[in-house]
């Protein structure tokens, strides 16, 4: 069939959340190539093009992980350390990491040409400020990245010749206050505050010898709950499920027979049969929707004993400038046995809206006040390293106690006026939300978000935009691959490959209409250009929400990489480790679990 185009269009499947390198799945292959896969152990799965002769003409690894359906990390645990640390930049692991980062997020683009845009350093935009080598990282990995890409446009058969997607380069200093506040949905809350081992929950059951017996779980993509709730707020998650359970119970045959042999009612020899035959299932379901209720309920505990939800509320306080010194000197005195871990967390959100009250002993008083080591305030003071505690946008003045009511309260974030706060301490957003938000509208700034291969100006929206004109899922040029449900959309089969009762799961315990697993088969095929977003130093759990939210909102697949995904107590330990000589060989010291 000559003249056909070759077809190798290929579908990303990111893969389970499990660790396994993320892959290629359904490929489409034409009538003169083939694709070829084979795993390779450590260096994942490699995709080869072979003609019919049999000649090798090009071959891929895939290097990437799957955090979950529209998330992936570069497996670059240290990069915070190795790029933002402290005397790094002459060091032989710096240039290492971000050449091995920029191949391995270009391993994502393999069918698709995108924009690539990137954080530019700030003295571009400010002629007094100085540059240094920490504020050029985007600039370089962008740079890396996009000199890969552009070679795959004359290496790989049929690749795009036009852009496809947009590819957004950011590294953690465009938001220090989303790895350590408070966030107050079921996902983040059970790695933050819970003892849990990646996405593995280990909790004891009694067997019939009355011992405990531990069992494992996994809070993951094969289970409908988990996927339902993940992103809701704790509060409404508690809610959700006290209604699952309820639902349920009322009915379920062999819960209902339970329930009447336990109010004295006679079984007769049907209902007895009618019960041994649905105990399994019952048993099963029944298992896995307590095990939801009963992590709520050790979420609410812990919530309620470290008294959260009123430094929650400080903590929003201050970003959106609500709060200022008054209300954080008043709750440290007030609340003497706030743990170490929730003060520091609290003062590094103070440090990053109120930069100048860090500045020479005024620190130190504070630090007094708040009866804190000297590490840990050193922790604070090494956010000067991402670009916090930058006192030169604030003016000075002396430490005091007391305090002007006529003072212009600093605010981090903006309110957002289209949408309606639901629930309490939900207010805060990450701020790759607003840059996602703008970079889709066409109006994130092209000085401060520039291009590595710019759009022709006609392509532009308009004067002094940034980005080429808004693509809606009809608009605008499409990836070559096919536009079939994404394997890594897809519903996926756990591991006992129980996924026959996956749609009678979700009638039984009573999904919404908005269950990710009612629409993820449908929806995707509908969308428009996809968004990348790549975060080096780390992404958070609030961030990956994002990308999931604004999917939905955008009609435009948002799909978050980083160099690792972190949780409070990870990234605080690999921020203190940035005054820490030796950087690469402290990485033994990150906490296999949480500070609680």
């Amino acid at each position: 069939m000559k003249g056909m185009s070759v077809g190798l269009a290929l579908v990303w499947a990111l893969g389970c959340a499990s660790g396994r390198r993320g892959g290629l799945r359904d490929c489409e292959c034409g009538d003169t190539y083939s694709l070829v896969d084979h795993a390779q152990g450590r260096s994942g799965l490699t995709r080869c093009w072979v003609d019919q002769a049999g000649v090798n003409v090009h071959d891929m690894n895939l290097e990437y992980f799957a955090i979950d359906s529209q998330g992936f990390v570069t497996d670059h645990e240290m990069a915070l350390g190795e790029l933002y640390g402290e005397n790094v930049e002459n060091s032989r692991n710096y240039s290492i990491c971000l050449s091995t980062m920029a191949a391995r997020i270009a391993t994502a683009f393999a069918s698709e040409l995108p924009y690539v845009r990137y954080r530019a350093a700030k003295s571009s935009s400010d002629a007094a400020a100085e540059t240094s080598s920490r504020d050029l990282i985007p600039t370089k990995l962008a740079a890396e990245v996009w000199n890969i890409i552009s070679k795959y446009k004359t290496t790989i058969p049929d690749y795009p010749q036009k852009e496809t997607c947009d590819l957004l380069i950011v590294d953690r200093s465009i938001d220090l206050i989303a790895p350590v506040i408070h966030e107050w949905t079921y996902d983040a809350m059970c790695h933050d505050l819970l003892d849990m081992d990646g996405n593995k929950y280990v909790y004891e059951v009694a067997s019939k010898s009355r011992s405990a017996e531990k069992k494992e779980f996994l809070l993951e993509d094969h289970d409908p709950i988990w996927l339902e709730l993940r992103h809701a707020h704790i509060a409404d998650v508690s809610e959700r499920l006290h209604e699952k359970m309820t639902n349920f119970k009322s009915k379920n045959k062999a819960a209902q027979l339970q329930q009447s042999a336990k109010d004295g009612g006679e079984l007769s020899t049907q209902d007895l049969q009618k019960m041994v035959q649905a105990l399994p299932q019952y048993s099963e379901q029944m298992e896995k929707l307590s095990l939801h209720v009963n992590i709520a309920g050790k979420i609410n505990k812990l919530i309620k004993d470290l008294g959260l939800r009123e430094l929650g509320q400080l903590e929003q306080d201050l970003v959106f400038g609500d709060a200022g010194a008054k209300e954080v000197i008043n709750f440290l005195r007030a609340n003497q046995d706030v743990s170490p871990e929730n003060k520091l967390r609290l003062l590094m959100i103070y440090g990053c809206v109120y930069p100048e009250k860090f500045d020479g002993d005024k620190g130190v008083k504070l630090m007094q006040l708040a009866k804190m080591s000297t590490e840990d305030m050193n922790t604070v003071t090494n956010l000067k390293f991402l670009g916090g505690l930058d006192t030169k946008k604030t003016s000075g003045g002396s430490f005091s106690l007391k305090f002007d009511a006529q003072k212009k309260k600093h605010a981090a974030r903006k309110e957002r006026e289209d949408e309606e706060e639901a629930w309490q301490l939900s207010r805060f957003y990450p701020m790759i939300e607003e840059l996602i938000e703008k970079l889709n509208k066409g109006e994130l700034s092209k000085n401060d978000y520039p291009f590595m291969n710019e759009p022709a100006p006609a392509k532009l929206e308009a004067p002094n935009t940034s980005a080429p004109t808004q693509r809606g899922c009809n608009q605008g040029p499409h990836s070559m691959r096919s536009r079939r449900t994404p394997t890594w959309a897809k519903q996926r089969i756990s591991d006992d490959g129980s996924s026959k009762y996956a749609a009678l799961t979700c009638l039984q315990f009573g999904f919404n209409s908005d269950s990710v697993l009612r629409h993820a088969s449908s929806d995707f095929k509908r969308m428009g250009q996809r968004i990348f977003v790549f975060m080096i130093g780390g992404a958070t759990r609030s961030e990956l929400r994002v990308a999931h939210k604004l999917t939905g909102k955008l009609r435009r697949e948002v799909v978050l990489g980083s160099s690792s995904l972190d949780d409070p107590p990870q990234f605080i330990t690999k921020l203190k480790l940035l005054s820490s000589k030796e950087v690469s060989g402290n990485a033994k010291q990150m906490p296999a679990k949480n500070f609680y």
